[in-house]
């Protein structure tokens, strides 16, 4: 992580300068994706002062804290920053976590995603038995056809009991 370090009224050491860096590299600890980080250090009539900035993708904490010495309010600011971060950090798991929760309605089973395969199917017309007889032929537990006598699209399928079924779709409201 990159810092950017200013003071105002007052020199800044070695030593200071690793104490910052030390105290926001604990930040990392609780977000990984913090591109750079500013430090404002002042006096301000005997008090000393410590602005953290960090900045994240989308996101900037922000924390202020005063105290009687200059590492007690880098100290404060930190804590600080860190406890907001944490927050965010939490913030986020749960949001994932409530995406990641989906209700399943009884008796339904958890699959995977839905594959279909598509079937080409010449339609000719023909009598049910025309069609059962090339459904067998063909190895099919389903038939397309068109019916000779009403023109009319249907399915003639096999059941679970090895009887057979006839699908006749008709419209909405019709006969």
């Amino acid at each position: 992580m990159e810092i950017h370090l200013t003071a105002k009224h007052l020199k800044i050491t070695p030593a200071i300068r690793d104490y910052v860096s030390q105290k926001l590299e604990k930040a990392q600890r609780y977000f990984d994706h913090i591109v750079w980080g500013q430090v404002f250090l002042y006096i301000e009539k005997r008090t000393h002062n410590a602005e953290i900035l960090i900045h994240a993708p989308g996101q900037t904490f922000r924390a202020l804290a005063s105290a009687a010495d200059l590492y007690s309010a880098v100290d404060l600011a930190s804590d600080k920053v860190d406890s907001q971060l944490k927050k965010y950090k939490e913030r986020l798991k749960g949001r994932y976590k409530a995406a990641s929760i989906v209700a399943v309605p009884d008796g339904a089973a958890l699959a995977g995603p839905l594959q279909f395969s598509v079937i080409k199917q010449q339609v000719s017309p023909m009598t049910p038995q025309e069609a059962l007889q090339e459904m067998e032929s063909l190895g099919q537990s389903f038939r397309i056809y068109q019916d000779k006598d009403s023109r009319q699209i249907q399915v003639l399928f096999r059941r679970e009991d090895d009887s057979y079924g006839i699908v006749q779709p008709i419209k909405k409201g019709g006969r």
